[in-house]
Formats: C-alpha cells, structure tokens, sequence
C-alpha cells in the first residue's frame, strides 16, 4: 500500500511539473512586432522593463498600457509614438510570463518614475485590459481615466457606481473579443463611459503583430486602425 501511495505521488508530480512545463513554455511563444511597425516606427524605445516614449518638453499626463496575452510591448510602439507627439509620456510593460495578470501593479512603476505628471491613463488591449482595470479598481485616486482596447473589466472590478472616465474601444471583425462581450461589460462601466467602434477593424490590429489566432480579417490597414485608437484616445482625454 506504501509502494503504490509513493509511485501515485510520483505520478502526479511529474504531470504537474510536466504541465507547469508547458504552461511555461506556451507563454513564451510570443508574438513580436510586425514588419509593418517596423517600418513605421522611429526606433523601438526599451527601458528597463519598459518600452517608454516620452514626448519633446514636459508633459502633464501620461499613460500605462498593458500588453495582450503573450504580446511583446514593442508590437504597441507604434501607438506608443503617436501618444508621445500628442503630448504624452507613455510606458508599455514587459510583464511575468508575458501574462499582464502577472504584473498587475507595474502601472505604480511607472507612476512614481514621473512624479510630476498630474493625470495617469491607465487602460490595456485584451487580457491587458483586464489587468489595468484592476489596477485601476484597486487605486482610484491615482488613476484619471481607464481605456480598454478590445478588452473588458474582469466580473470582480465593478466601475458602475464610480466616479472614473472611462472609454472602451473595440472592433467590428474581432473575433476573440465579441460586440456581444463588449454590450455585457457595459453593466459594470459607468452610465457616462464612451464606446468607439473601429468598422472593419479586428483584434490583432490593437497592437502590430500581425495575424492572431482565433481572430478574423480585418478590413482596413494595421495604421489606419491604429490611427483611430489614438484619435479616439485623445479626444476622450482632452475633452
């Protein structure tokens, strides 16, 4: 009975190391910035853990966006670049296991790295958005507004009753983020939140990575999706 108690624990220890394995092995099949970004972007600025762009003079606001499931900062420079010559200081970061639940806190990093910025948009693309919404749940007081880029708040972080901008972009072809999950998460967004929906657009196109499993075609250009993000973006912040 003992032999067969110590063989059975083995047994199961080495499935669990061997699924802790793989677990740790599919999150670093990540997905890298695409040609495109590339070619549209300056230079790809790293920092520490960060992929930081910080505008020309100083700055009053700034924003934190977390990267989706297994996407590299850098896929989101792009953006990254056209916030910072909007005006401003923007900090994307390299999270554990390229999983943003894992480093939920990073935004406070970035916060007390720029002590002088006055407001913090805090917001994030898929399972990034999940992230920064807890951030946000969890620090109302540092946190100006919160922006959702094909993404949702997770059941447990409420903004219904709270006093929080909020702004949800989200596609019309995207195929791992549905309209219908977009009109349920409106129950725990302010009555004052904004929607912008991107026609054509998908959810691989939140960042530059190129094609995503489980997503569908989209029907406009990575930039012009890109471009309406950040137009979207700015005219919510600056009102």
């Amino acid at each position: 009975m003992k032999k067969y108690l110590k063989y059975t624990l083995m047994t199961i220890g080495v499935l669990l190391l061997a699924v802790l394995a793989g677990f740790y092995v599919w999150t670093q099949q990540t997905y890298e910035p695409s040609a495109k970004l590339v070619e549209l972007v300056d230079e790809v600025k790293a920092d520490d853990g960060w992929v930081v762009y910080e505008p020309e003079g100083t700055s009053k606001a700034g924003i934190v966006l977390y990267p989706g499931a297994k996407v590299e900062p850098e896929a989101y420079a792009y953006l990254a670049q056209q916030w910072s010559e909007a005006g401003y200081i923007v900090g994307i970061p390299h999270v554990p296991l390229n999983l943003a639940f894992t480093g939920v806190g990073k935004a406070e990093e970035m916060m007390k790295r720029y002590p002088s910025v006055e407001k913090w948009y805090v917001g994030g693309h898929s399972l990034g958005g999940v992230a920064a919404a807890s951030f946000a749940h969890d620090n109302l007081d540092e946190v100006d507004g919160l922006f959702f880029l094909g993404s949702y708040p997770g059941g447990g972080d409420d903004f219904s009753e709270k006093d929080l901008p909020v702004l949800s972009i989200f596609a019309e072809n995207d195929g791992l983020t549905s309209s219908e999950n977009i009109e349920e998460s409106k129950a725990l967004l302010p009555d004052d939140a904004i929607f912008y929906e991107i026609d054509g657009g998908n959810h691989a196109q939140f960042g530059m990575y190129g094609p995503q499993k489980g997503d569908n075609k989209a029907e406009l250009p990575a930039k012009e999706q890109q471009d309406q993000i950040v137009d979207a973006f700015v005219t919510w912040a600056r009102p």
